[in-house]
């Protein structure tokens, strides 16, 4: 006689093409005091073939829907000239207990009158996403972050940002 029963797996893996709620709550642009800590890592490949890591808190992601996520990203940083090559670049993090990976195909974002941050505006939209997570242990955090000094400068900074996404986001009809 044979169990029917199918044994327990013990990673629970889930592709998506929307933000599940508790990511999109993440990424929404509001409340970035509370959310001080957390830390994305946007990858993204080089010419060369290299790797190039650029770690985001709130202030620098925002999804204006449930299929896309804008970026402001610093125009000097590698990543930033990798995505603009390759249109691509993948985005992982840690959030309601699970390790996302989300693949992004990347365009650029028109700059936003009035602006003068210097930051590059991008826009991302989902291509192949995956949250996993196992049953015998729990995802308590990712790669984190504590403000030191200028904490409230940049939270500031963040808003502005944050806004900024939404006007460039709003402009492209996205």
């Amino acid at each position: 006689m044979s169990d029917s029963s199918a044994p327990e797996r013990p990673l629970e893996h889930h592709v998506f093409d929307e933000w599940p709620d508790a990511v999109r709550a993440l990424f929404d642009g509001s409340s970035l005091a509370s959310k001080t800590g957390f830390t994305a890592s946007l990858l993204s490949v080089d010419t060369n073939g290299h790797v190039r890591t650029s770690l985001l808190g709130v202030g620098e992601l925002y999804a204006p829907d449930s299929r896309t996520l804008c970026i402001a990203l610093w125009p000097q940083a590698r990543a930033t000239r990798a995505i603009a090559q390759s249109g691509r670049a993948a985005l992982t993090f840690v959030c309601d207990e699970a390790f996302y990976q989300v693949q992004l195909l990347m365009t650029p974002l028109a700059s936003v009158a009035g602006d003068a941050s210097g930051l590059v505006y991008l826009h991302g939209s989902i291509d192949t996403a995956e949250a996993q997570s196992v049953r015998y242990a729990r995802l308590t955090s990712g790669i984190t972050f504590a403000l030191e000094g200028e904490g409230e400068a940049v939270l500031d900074r963040w808003e502005r940002q944050i806004e900024h996404l939404k006007q460039a986001a709003a402009a492209a009809g996205r």
